[in-house]
């Protein structure tokens, strides 16, 4: 009789059923740093800009903006539209861009 009283706990289903639960409530944990950590996480507030694959053919864009999220996409045409020369926008040597508006006295 006493074998029946002493039960091994690794024999145990519900030892393996709280396993899991802790498990799973560590990958949930995760999941939720990750989202936090994304720029464009829905929880934010910031404006945000993520270019992919810049400088390519197939570079896109996202744009969010408060709760508003757009993309676009390059396309192998080149834009058209109406307007006029506004400046001249120059590349330093250490990267850093300057735009001198059109018709500003040096």
């Amino acid at each position: 009789m006493s074998r029946f009283l002493e039960h091994d706990e690794a024999d145990d289903p519900i030892l393996s059923l709280v396993n899991l639960i802790d498990l799973f409530l560590v990958v949930i944990g995760i999941l939720l740093i990750v989202i936090v950590r994304n720029p464009l996480n829905p929880f934010s507030k910031q404006n945000v800009v993520v270019i992919e694959n810049p400088g390519q053919a197939d570079q896109r864009m996202l744009i969010k903006q408060g709760e508003e999220l757009r993309r676009y996409e390059a396309g192998a045409e080149i834009g058209e539209g109406e307007g006029v020369k506004a400046g001249i926008t120059y590349r330093l040597s250490d990267g850093r861009l300057i735009y001198v508006p059109e018709g500003a006295s040096p």
